[in-house]
C-alpha cells in the first residue's frame, strides 16, 4: 500500500514531503487560473526539481486533459515546432511525436485538440522557469480504456530515447455545483465537502498506483477533467519504475480564493498536487 503525505484530505495546505533515496519521475497538475490553482501547480514543480538533484530533464512530456469537443478515440500529438507563451518558448520534441504516431492504434497527429486547449499552455511558463532548455512532448489523453497503454506506450518511446525525462499530467479534479451542472450533495458547505471526498476517491487509487482503476472510477463519480491524463502518466512512471505517489497538496477553488475574491460557495473545482517517485 503506498503512502500519502498527511494533510491529504485536510483544508489544503502545503504539505512537507519526504522521499529518501527516491527520484522524481513525474507529477500531476491543476490548470486552473494561476489565482486558483498556480500554487499548487508550483509546488509540484519545485519539488520535482528539487529532487532531480541538479540534473535538469531534457524532456517534459505533458500528458493533457481534453477540453475540446471533439470525439477522439486516441491520444493527440501536435505538428508544431515549438511551444510559445509570453516570456519563454518551450521546442517540440519533434523525432519522438513523429515515433508516437507511427503507433496509429494509440496515437494521432491532431492540431485541432491542442489548438484552444488549455490544460497543457497554463503550465507552460512553470515548465519553463524551471526547466528553460527543456524539450515539451504534449499529448492530449481522452477518458478512454487504451489510456494507461497510451501512457506505457509513450513511456517505452522515451525511454528507449535516452532523454532524461519528466512525465506530468494535467488535470483538475470534481468540477462541483450548478454552474457544472452536478451538484448531488446539494449546494454549500456540505456540498463542497461531497466534491472534496469524491476528489479522495481518486487520489486514494492514484496514491495506489492503481492505474486500471482510474478511468472506471472517473468515469462513475466525474471526479477529474483529466481521468485519461491522470492514467496515462501512472502508467508511463510504472513503466519508468515508479514505487511510490504522493498527494503534496489537495484543495478547492473556494478555498484557495478565501479572502482574495468573492466566490460563490455552491461551487468549487478541486485540485491536487501529486509527485510520482
Amino acid at each position: 500500500m503506498i503512502q500519502a503525505a498527511a494533510g491529504f484530505s485536510g483544508v489544503g495546505e502545503p504539505v512537507a514531503a519526504h522521499f529518501p533515496g527516491r527520484t522524481a519521475l513525474g507529477g500531476i497538475v491543476p490548470h486552473a487560473g494561476w489565482m486558483c490553482s498556480g500554487a499548487i501547480a508550483g509546488q509540484v514543480i519545485a519539488e520535482i526539481d528539487r529532487l532531480m538533484c541538479d540534473a535538469p530533464p531534457e524532456l517534459v512530456v505533458v500528458f493533457g486533459a481534453v477540453h475540446t469537443p471533439i470525439e477522439i478515440n486516441r491520444a493527440a500529438l501536435d505538428s508544431h515546432e515549438a511551444w510559445q507563451v509570453p516570456g519563454g518558448q518551450s521546442p517540440a520534441a519533434h523525432d519522438l511525436a513523429r515515433k508516437l504516431a507511427g503507433n496509429a492504434r494509440f496515437f494521432v497527429p491532431d492540431d485541432r485538440l491542442h489548438r484552444t486547449e488549455h490544460a497543457v499552455e497554463v503550465e507552460l511558463p512553470l515548465i519553463q522557469s524551471a526547466w528553460p532548455a527543456a524539450m515539451l512532448l504534449p499529448i492530449e489523453v481522452p477518458l478512454i480504456e487504451d489510456a494507461a497503454r497510451i501512457g506505457q506506450e509513450t513511456a517505452r518511446e522515451v525511454l528507449s530515447s535516452g532523454k532524461r525525462c519528466i512525465f506530468l499530467a494535467s488535470s483538475d479534479l470534481t468540477h462541483y455545483g450548478p454552474a457544472y451542472r452536478f451538484a448531488p450533495a446539494g449546494t454549500g458547505p456540505q456540498g463542497l465537502q461531497w466534491a472534496k471526498e469524491n476528489d479522495g476517491r481518486l487520489l486514494r487509487l492514484v496514491t495506489d498506483l492503481a492505474v486500471e482503476q482510474v478511468v472506471p472510477e472517473v468515469r462513475a463519480r466525474a471526479n477529474a477533467c483529466g481521468g485519461g491524463a491522470i492514467a496515462a502518466i501512472l502508467a508511463a512512471c510504472k513503466e519508468a519504475g515508479a514505487k511510490s505517489a504522493t498527494v503534496l497538496r489537495h484543495a478547492n477553488s473556494h478555498e484557495m480564493l478565501a479572502g482574495l475574491a468573492d466566490n460563490d460557495p455552491a461551487n468549487a473545482v478541486g485540485y491536487a498536487g501529486v509527485v510520482v517517485t
